[in-house]
């Protein structure tokens, strides 16, 4: 988010250096109210926006937001603290990792290949491999069917409670609320919704191997 943020903040930049007519702050903040009804993945955002504030599209500005956007998002899109030390560690130990993004397909590999992580993951599910989005259980049971592994022995680790936790709760898996990385509480309506408390916090992505490690010794015990 912290990069779409940046992202959004450049194609509004240039959509006014292209002629649009409008406050700074006033255009950043009808975007991301537009990404409330239209999905924070939504890849038409700025073609939408356009014709909202417009009442039709204008290419020169859309042009000049995406342009704007694309270069800011890959020069703001960096891993979190503790990201390639973790994923390594989790990977000599043997555990099956995979990512499960509303994105579309494309986009999500345009994101781990531009991060490196593109052969980190055994399975990588995306809306356009899935056909729903999260809170919806199947991508996650999706992706535990391919791992051949069961939702008690899985974690799924995320920073959007009402997408990510409640998805994961839905699907049987533990949950683990990467606080670190959520800045989606001011782009929900509901920020108390059922089911969404997660069953251990981190606030740094290397806290999750002391969650494993707490999760491995009650198995044992049982």
């Amino acid at each position: 988010m912290k990069a779409k943020e940046v992202a959004i903040q450049a194609a509004v930049d240039a959509m006014i250096d292209a002629g649009l007519q409008r406050e700074r702050q006033t255009a950043v903040d009808e975007i991301f109210a537009l990404y409330k009804t239209e999905g924070i993945e939504n890849q038409r955002i700025f073609n939408l926006y356009l014709e909202q504030v417009l009442g039709a599209n204008n290419d020169r500005m859309l042009a000049a937001a995406v342009v704007g956007y694309r270069r800011a998002r890959d020069g703001a899109l960096v891993t979190y603290p503790h990201t390639r030390l973790v994923l390594t560690r989790l990977l000599k130990a043997g555990y099956k990792l995979a990512v499960v993004s509303d994105a579309p397909r494309f986009e999500a590999w345009l994101r781990l290949t531009s991060l490196g992580l593109q052969h980190s993951f055994d399975v990588v599910l995306t809306h356009d491999d899935t056909g729903a989005h999260k809170p919806d259980p199947r991508p996650f049971q999706m992706a535990l069917k391919q791992l051949d592994v069961l939702p008690e022995r899985a974690v799924v680790i995320g920073d959007w409670k009402e997408r990510d936790i409640l998805g994961g709760r839905n699907a049987g898996l533990h949950t683990v609320h990467a606080r670190y990385g959520d800045l989606y509480s001011k782009y929900t309506d509901k920020l108390e919704t059922e089911g969404t408390e997660p069953d251990y916090v981190v606030d740094d992505l290397i806290e999750l191997l002391g969650v494993l490690d707490q999760l491995n010794a009650l198995k044992a015990e049982d």
